[in-house]
């Protein structure tokens, strides 16, 4: 069977870390003995350049019917100027809506060869292993209606956060069952352990998201839950991360909070992501931005793409083993000094990615 997977490089460095990652990928699959096929398509800004929308109908058909998808960053201030459905963001807002993935797993892992790289000290950070789900097709950046009218003192803007029973359920029983999950392959004694973020004293759709938590929590009772308000996560992430193992949250709370936690491993440039709902292809993505102020130069930090492919060949290709042979690499890249610039280092995006490629073996081991 073909493995096939739908390239978006899109704008900025994103280009230029998919390129790194998909060079992963195509040896990760090789040395597991799978059959690969990568499509490349026009995303974001370069698509609207060539194809006057930021997302075409063939590009997402081309999506939908893939095994996996693999997304580098969108948009720039070539685009800012441009409103509504034409936004670079509105079409990864609809990519992500039309694929249905409506759960994205944010990992935050600190390699003890970063504990030093962090902007907070050693002993906060060292360990740190923890998981965000993030909802992903609902809240205030899908509300309707989006509205801004009047000029000078008198002009207004309106958003509007909704969401539903079965939006809340689903991607709280997903973070439930990965909770389960990281307890049932680390070998810890202890409970798995999901902290459920809200803003309940204040929303209303939190208040809904507290019951429906509360509700579920009943079918898990092997999972030890907690709830917190968002503030005060905010600041325990930066107190006692360690204190976390999963962690699921709405979509914009989830947008801030993992742009915080990526601090952790000492760059935004570290963190992967894996966006996927029921049973549909998966959608695989740093979560750092197009940073066009680097863009062209070889200075991007590839191991958030990179680990995303890890991720793509555990949930979506049914390649574990060559997705831990990719983490094997990667810390194995991190500890022998292979950093960019964002990390301390001096080394291009093509020599870390060099370094992690070279760390992969020629095929798997077969164990037992």
């Amino acid at each position: 069977m073909i493995l096939r997977v739908v390239v978006l490089p899109g704008d900025g460095i994103g280009p230029e870390v998919t390129r790194e990652a998909a060079a992963v990928l195509e040896k990760a699959a090789a040395m597991a003995g799978a059959e690969l096929a990568l499509e490349e398509r026009r995303m974001g800004g370069a698509a609207i350049d060539a194809e006057g929308t930021p997302l075409s109908d063939e590009t997402l058909e081309a999506c939908r019917s893939a095994d996996a998808v693999l997304l580098g960053a969108v948009g720039g201030p070539k685009w800012d100027h441009l409103t509504g459905e034409m936004r670079c963001e509105s079409g990864l807002l609809r990519l992500r809506k039309g694929m249905g993935v409506f759960a994205n797993v944010r990992p935050v892992w600190v390699p003890e060869a970063l504990a030093d790289r962090s902007t907070l000290k050693r002993e906060i950070v060292e360990g740190v292993d923890l998981v965000v789900v993030r909802e992903l097709t609902g809240g205030v950046y899908f509300g309707q209606p989006k509205e801004r009218h009047g000029t000078g003192a008198e002009e207004t803007a309106v958003d509007s956060m909704v969401y539903t029973q079965p939006e809340i359920e689903r991607v709280v029983r997903f973070a439930f069952e990965m909770a389960r999950r990281r307890a049932a392959t680390s070998g810890r004694s202890s409970k798995p352990r999901l902290t459920s973020v809200d803003k309940a004293n204040v929303l209303v759709t939190s208040q809904l998201w507290r019951d429906v938590v509360t509700e579920l929590a009943g079918e898990y009772p092997d999972v030890q839950l907690e709830h917190q308000l968002v503030d005060a996560c905010a600041m325990r992430l930066v107190r006692a991360p360690r204190d976390f193992d999963v962690i699921v949250t709405e979509n914009l709370f989830g947008d801030i909070l993992t742009d915080e936690a990526a601090m952790l491993s000492g760059s935004l440039g570290m963190l992967p992501s894996a966006s996927l709902g029921d049973g549909g292809p998966g959608l695989y993505e740093p979560i750092h931005g197009s940073a066009p102020d680097i863009a062209g130069k070889g200075l991007a930090n590839p191991l958030g793409a990179i680990l995303s492919v890890a991720m793509m060949l555990e949930w979506s290709l049914d390649l574990p083993g060559a997705g831990a042979e990719v983490r094997g690499a990667v810390e194995r890249a991190i500890g022998d000094g292979h950093l960019t610039a964002d990390l301390g280092g001096s080394e291009s995006t093509a020599d870390v990615a060099a370094a992690v490629l070279g760390n992969l073996p020629a095929r798997l081991q077969v164990v037992g």
